[in-house]
């Protein structure tokens, strides 16, 4: 899949309230680059960045995916920037997939929050 093609589906399946002017920077086999901005003068809060880790987890896992389960670490507090998200792909097992999504303040450096977690396709 495109940068363009994930960036037409995210924007399709994601809720515009979650979106935080969304940017697919990369995507290359199950390894996806996110962008995220907040509103002006407004900061990241914890539901927001729930939010972006939902996204980043879908990108690399596919959008028709739920989240079963999700394992959160801070590892530090968000800064008033834009907001990375690098998600990758770990295992599928059947209709379940593991994932991984670390966020970044600004610049890939320093993480501030790490996930993983495993998503489920729907069995219709």
């Amino acid at each position: 899949m495109t940068e363009d093609e994930l960036q037409k589906l995210l924007e399709k399946t994601t809720p515009e309230r979650d979106r935080h002017e969304l940017f697919v920077e990369e995507c290359q086999d199950q390894d996806v680059r996110l962008r995220f901005s907040s509103a002006k003068g407004e900061g990241w809060t914890t539901p927001a960045l729930l939010t972006l880790v939902d996204t980043s987890l879908r990108a690399a896992a596919g959008t028709g995916a739920s989240l079963t389960h999700l394992n959160v670490t801070v590892l530090r507090a968000a800064q008033d920037a834009d907001v990375i998200a690098l998600s990758r792909l770990v295992r599928r097992d059947g209709a379940t997939v593991y994932a991984e999504a670390w966020l970044f303040s600004h610049a890939v450096v320093e993480p501030m929050l790490h996930a993983t977690a495993s998503l489920a396709f729907s069995r219709r």
